[in-house]
């Protein structure tokens, strides 16, 4: 009686060692997963100011690209629009992005660019058949670049007025937007949220097959000094940050009224502010990038930064399409 079962069992044991040496297919796949694919577009335009343009006045590929916009818009060639483009591999691909841009330029021309030129009004190069489109702006219509610009000093102590330009012997761009104890830069950004609302609205109806993608501003604002490559004092970065938070929030409140998804690079960028080293930062305040070669804007970003954006972008891409498999 005791035979059977033992010979069964000798017949059963090599394929029980197989079953527990050979891999299965479910924890093949879950050990290396793979990357979700890139979902197809056949129109992208880009929208915005000068973080979209990644304005530079030179660098290793010379002066600005002037394929989509006047040269004074000082759209970089390797700007996130255009890495973006190039590994979607779309057919058709507009960059309507410019320098100082505000939302008043998605409808209007923009005449007032330094070298004398006219940026066409960006909505133009929406279409009935764009269907991917990248939103970055806001800034300039809270006037927040020109705030940040007041922040940096010549040296880095407090001064109580400070309203002649950027770049002064003693800064000052708290007390200048506090003056009389109400704060200007919370009030424009407040009153810039429904500009940004019903941009995205109408590019809803020019490109109503698109999905509209708002990219937000990346966490490169510290809220300290740190002299000399950010010369300013620590009260005036503390102000400036918390501002920079403040218009990051009024985007992604937009968008959602607006009916657009968020790219967050705010949330994802943190260790990359003005404050690191050459090498780590993904902006620049004065004088020339190391990463790559550049002579950009102050307070705007570097090549990394743009390659940043790009990967933000194109990540959240892969996460949220329901129609691309794995």
């Amino acid at each position: 009686m005791t035979t059977r079962p033992l010979a069964l069992l000798g017949l059963l044991a090599p394929l029980v060692g197989a079953l527990l040496v050979a891999p299965s297919a479910g924890s093949t796949q879950a050990a290396a997963p793979q990357e979700r694919r890139l979902p197809a577009f056949t129109e992208y335009v880009a929208l915005g100011d000068s973080w979209t343009a990644d304005v530079v006045l030179v660098d290793r590929y010379g002066l600005p690209d002037t394929t989509h916009a006047p040269i004074d818009c000082a759209q970089s060639k390797v700007n996130y629009p255009k890495i973006v483009a190039e590994a979607l591999d779309v057919p058709v691909f507009r960059d309507a992005s410019c320098g100082s841009a505000t939302t008043r330029d998605f409808r209007h021309p923009q005449e007032d660019l330094p070298l004398g030129g006219t940026n066409a009004p960006q909505f133009d190069r929406l279409s009935p058949t764009t269907d991917l489109v990248s939103v970055g702006i806001g800034g300039n219509d809270a006037g927040i670049a020109g705030a940040g610009l007041d922040c940096l000093n010549v040296i880095p102590v407090a001064n109580p007025v400070s309203d002649t330009g950027p770049g002064l012997p003693f800064g000052g761009c708290k007390a200048k937007y506090t003056a009389g104890g109400e704060d200007q830069l919370a009030q424009r950004i407040r009153a810039s949220e429904i500009k940004l609302v019903k941009a995205l609205r109408q590019i809803r109806r020019r490109a109503p097959l698109a999905r509209i993608l708002v990219m937000d501003y990346l966490d490169v604002v510290p809220d300290h000094g740190c002299y000399p490559t950010l010369p300013a004092t620590d009260e005036d970065m503390a102000y400036i940050s918390a501002k920079f938070r403040q218009l990051n929030k009024m985007v992604h409140r937009a968008a959602r009224r607006g009916g657009a998804e968020v790219v967050n690079t705010y949330r994802q960028s943190a260790g990359h502010d003005l404050c690191q080293a050459p090498q780590v930062r993904w902006a620049e305040t004065y004088g020339p990038s190391v990463n790559d070669p550049a002579v950009g804007v102050p307070a705007h970003p570097n090549a990394a930064g743009a390659r940043a954006q790009a990967a933000y972008l194109l990540e959240h891409l892969r996460e949220t399409d329901p129609d691309v498999s794995r």
